[in-house]
């Protein structure tokens, strides 16, 4: 009976494509559940080599980005939902996409949305489970971190015994859930020249996971992730397993790091910017160890990974060079000011606010950004989406002019506006996830980019 139900889930895929409905990323594998609930499980039963999962408010797509060009490095095949298709329906579509692939895939590799995780790890039974992170994201979806933080902790307590637990050393909440878990790895970043001066003032997870006490920070890194220690229960940050201990940020170009791993070291030069992509380097690292690859593949896979579709992403549009930033909660839009503010020329942003159903209906969360410190190195703003004016306003309180922010709503006129900016440097698109896919289908309209769900390597 699964067989024909895969069948029309399938149908259905192609139809999608045909239509121009899409690229048919999860509406067989939303089908195939309805019609099948426990799907996932029977699909991905025959993979001897077992199942990665990688989760992450933060990050989950570059990694696994990462951690898949790994595992095709060392000579194997895994199934993964490289065009960044999270919930559980894109999960079964990669499976319903392999099922007829010979050789049979042996392994899969998947990002999985945070919410959607623990059902997906019911189902799947990982032999490796990476934990990166948790921030506030999509209030009116996901509710406070705490019930994830919670949720995820149930999961975790419900994990086979082989499953292999690997956790953020740096996030506190994250890396308390392996906390007496045998075999369990951690990672962090060990170099702190890049350390900020304070948390930020809308950092998220800054209270003991254990007795809730203020927690106390020797070292701040992104966000609320950092080096840590609770004064009043003595929690710490564990020492991590996969640690980086050289970080060198090239401005916006990229990043170079060490990573050391038990077996020896991963050296590599990445085209991704920005510390907190040398936690997903490292992350990446860290999923590829627990499956047992070595560090000169791993390095030889990392080096030749480019960034995914809208995350840090270069592409040259009417002969100008576009970066992509995708900057959907505070924590991350924080990060991507932050590495803009590492490219020496005057900036030119084009900065778009969707709320839409991925994004978030509630969009409250852009005044805990920290966008001043663009103040004095932004040529100009131009802003646009559903709710450009809400980003003007903000903007606005922040100190920036009027003569430097121009509003547009409608995305193809504020593209051509901002390329048309004066100056040598790349345009930077800071855009929320739905609108980052309005830009990318401009761009790939203009032949200047390939449709995300093209997106195979």
């Amino acid at each position: 009976m699964l067989d024909a139900r895969v069948g029309l889930a399938r149908t259905a895929g192609r139809l999608s494509r045909r239509l121009g409905r899409g690229g048919g990323t999860s509406l067989p594998g939303k089908l195939l559940l309805r019609l099948q609930p426990d799907a996932l499980g029977r699909l991905a039963a025959g993979l001897e080599d077992g199942v990665g999962l990688i989760s992450a408010t933060n990050g989950k797509t570059t990694t696994a980005r990462l951690a898949v060009a790994a595992l095709r490095a060392d000579g194997r095949s895994p199934i993964a939902n490289t065009a960044g298709a999270n919930l559980s329906s894109g999960v079964a579509t990669a499976l319903l996409d392999a099922a007829s692939t010979r050789p049979t895939p042996r392994t899969a590799l998947f990002e999985v949305d945070e919410a959607a995780l623990p059902e997906v790890v019911r189902q799947l039974a990982p032999r490796v489970l990476v934990l990166m992170n948790l921030f506030r994201d999509q209030l009116d979806r996901y509710g406070e971190l705490d019930r994830l933080v919670e949720e995820w902790r149930e999961m975790v307590a419900a994990l086979p015994a082989d499953c292999v637990l690997v956790v953020n050393a740096d996030d506190p909440s994250v890396a308390s859930l392996a906390e007496g878990r045998a075999g369990a790895m951690t990672f962090g970043v060990d170099d702190t020249s890049m350390a900020l001066p304070s948390l930020p003032h809308a950092a998220d997870a800054t209270r003991c996971p254990r007795c809730a006490e203020r927690l106390d920070y020797t070292a701040v890194l992104v966000g609320h992730m950092g080096h840590w220690s609770c004064p009043a229960c003595g929690l710490e940050r564990p020492q991590p397993t996969i640690r980086a201990t050289e970080v060198v940020l090239d401005g916006a170009a990229g990043l170079s790091l060490t990573v050391e791993v038990p077996t020896g070291a991963v050296r590599a030069r990445v085209a991704l910017p920005g510390l907190h992509n040398a936690y997903n380097v490292t992350a990446a690292t860290a999923a590829a160890t627990a499956f047992g690859i070595d560090p000169t593949t791993i390095a030889e896979a990392v080096r030749s990974t480019d960034a995914a579709f809208g995350r840090a992403e270069s592409i040259a549009v009417d002969g100008r060079e576009v970066v992509v930033l995708l900057a959907k909660n505070p924590a991350g839009a924080n990060e991507t000011v932050r590495t803009v503010l590492l490219d020496p020329r005057p900036l030119h942003l084009l900065v778009a606010l969707n709320d839409r159903t991925a994004d978030g209906h509630d969009v409250s969360w852009i005044w805990d950004v920290d966008y001043e410190p663009l103040l004095g190195r932004v040529a100009s703003v131009t802003v646009t989406g559903d709710r450009a004016y809400d980003m003007a306003l903000r903007l606005r309180y922040g100190g920036f002019s009027d003569s430097v922010v121009h509003v547009e709503p409608e995305p193809e006129r504020a593209l051509d506006a901002a390329l048309a900016s004066p100056g040598d440097g790349p345009l930077y698109v800071l855009p929320t996830y739905t609108a980052m896919l309005a830009i990318r289908e401009i761009i790939v309209g203009r032949g200047a980019a390939a449709a995300f769900w093209r997106d195979g390597r």
